[in-house]
């Protein structure tokens, strides 16, 4: 079936579009995008992609696809390279605002290969914005894991669907996404060129990832964002060292180039402390949600035009509910910033008084909150399309919160242990075995498993402590440790001149008689 074919067959014919029709904005807007990229003017290129596709899209395409490619071909020379290009915003436009069919998913992934294949093994002399690479691996990820969510659901698939899933049987396969974003991280040789640029022997994070000599910035930086898609597809397959390998040579403390890119910088941020939570290593995960719910909090008034807002709307929410599990599981409110702490108090603050009781309605909200803010966990093998169909796109998010929950269920004896740790220096075995009603070999099992789950490895392999309290046993007697964070003059300082400049500039406006 032609591309042109299935174009009619998903806006039901019926609507009046017709994929060989080009408006005269479409045909001036592939002839100027055209031009620029040959251009390298990489500005226009930008505010094209993301002010005139988007303003084409709301206006002509609301509720229809673009025009075909081979309708627009004619008017860039067929030029093969930009039609790849155009196909790919195509297929963006389509899943954002319609429901591709099978036979659209697969192309759609051929299409990828073809743009990957010729970025690896072609000549490739285009300066892209960051935004639009950024968003070809966001796009490829997230059309993975709709394609694994879609063929999951067996049951309602029609003949002629079961036969295509058979026919095209390696379309979206998990080693082939893998295969490419590992192959684009490597031919890039992205992390060498990170390594040299924390010595001050390149230029990457300087310019942006652009290359102002004229070369080509898409194979670097699309090796780098690659990074960030195998993070995000690890997550997805419920393996977490994994992924979190994958982000070792991004330096995510410092400003880099996934920080420039509001979408990768969330999407980083999010995968890395769902990852570290899932590991136990709650601080990591806090520490970071608290930068970035803080840097959203006070920055997404700036964003609000962009297409990408309601996402990042999305995503801050599910990360204050992550925010709020780290916290229950590992008490560490002075890692929070105030506005992060006051916007978490507001959303969460009953929820997790009741997650502390640790009984069935304490669960209840463990997995609500889990639940909304995991990602949308996938099973990446191909169904045996013989035994009788049915539907199984939600075991892998199941076993993901089994595990969870299970972690949780064995935080409840620990919720006591800490009351009383709180409370007193130093206690004695016997003292605090009658406090919790057990014995003192059960305390004793009790207080080893505290220790346990209160330390974690982190990526160096060192093990850290998650505890906000530690003890130590000597002659039967229990010694508390109460740890004391350093305190943080500069952040104090700094919010207070803020706040003095504020009111420096209101006095400034103040006309006096």
């Amino acid at each position: 079936m032609e591309i042109a074919e299935y174009e009619r067959e998903e806006s039901g014919g019926e609507s009046g579009y017709d994929p060989n029709m080009v408006p005269d904005s479409v045909k001036s807007f592939v002839v100027h995008m055209y031009r620029h990229i040959r251009e390298k003017n990489v500005y226009e290129i930008h505010q094209m992609c993301e002010t005139s596709f988007q303003s084409i899209s709301e206006r002509l395409f609301k509720e229809t696809p673009w025009p075909s490619v081979e309708a627009i071909a004619p008017y860039v020379d067929n030029d093969h390279v930009f039609c790849l290009l155009y196909r790919e915003m195509w297929f963006r436009h389509l899943y954002a605002r319609l429901s591709p069919t099978l036979k659209q998913r697969i192309d759609s992934y051929d299409n990828y290969c073809s743009l990957f294949q010729v970025v690896l093994h072609g000549v490739v002399n285009m300066q892209l914005p960051n935004q639009w690479l950024w968003d070809m691996v966001d796009e490829f990820v997230y059309q993975f894991q709709s394609f694994c969510q879609f063929r999951a659901k067996l049951k309602n698939k029609t003949e002629e669907e079961i036969a295509l899933l058979r026919q095209h049987d390696k379309a979206w396969n998990v080693y082939g996404v893998l295969n490419f974003l590992q192959a684009l991280v490597e031919k890039s040789c992205i992390i060498q060129i990170l390594e040299q640029d924390k010595h001050g022997l390149e230029q990457f994070t300087a310019t942006d990832g652009y290359d102002y000599s004229g070369g080509s910035n898409v194979l670097k930086v699309l090796g780098y964002f690659s990074m960030v898609g195998l993070l995000r597809v690890h997550c997805l397959l419920g393996d977490y060292h994994t992924a979190l390998k994958w982000l070792q040579p991004i330096d995510i403390t410092q400003q880099g180039v996934y920080t420039s890119v509001i979408g990768c910088h969330i999407a980083t941020i999010y995968h890395y402390g769902f990852a570290n939570l899932m590991l136990r290593r709650y601080l990591d995960s806090v520490r970071e949600f608290n930068k970035i719910l803080l840097y959203i909090f006070k920055t997404k008034q700036y964003h609000q035009k962009s297409p990408q807002y309601e996402q990042l709307l999305k995503k801050n929410e599910q990360m204050y509910a992550l925010l709020a599990l780290c916290l229950s599981l590992c008490p560490q409110p002075k890692l929070v910033d105030d506005s992060v702490s006051s916007q978490l108090r507001d959303k969460y603050g009953e929820k997790m008084m009741r997650m502390l009781r640790y009984d069935d309605e304490a669960f209840g909200i463990y997995d609500e909150l889990f639940s909304y803010a995991c990602p949308k966990f996938i099973t990446p093998s191909p169904p045996c399309l013989e035994e009788p169909l049915v539907n199984y796109n939600q075991d892998a998010y199941r076993l993901q919160l089994k595990m969870f929950l299970y972690e949780v269920k064995q935080q409840q004896l620990l919720s006591g242990v800490r009351t009383f740790l709180k409370v007193y220096s130093s206690i004695s075995l016997a003292k605090l075995a009658n406090y919790m009603e057990v014995d003192e070999p059960t305390l004793r099992t009790i207080l080893l498993t505290y220790k346990h789950k209160t330390h974690a490895v982190d990526s160096d392999g060192r093990i850290i402590s998650n505890a906000d309290i530690d003890f130590y046993i000597n002659n039967d007697m229990i010694y508390v440790v109460e740890s004391k964070p350093a305190k943080r003059y500069g952040d104090f300082f700094l919010r207070q001149i803020a706040k003095l400049e504020g009111v420096i500039n209101d006095m400034d406006r103040v006309k006096l008689e």
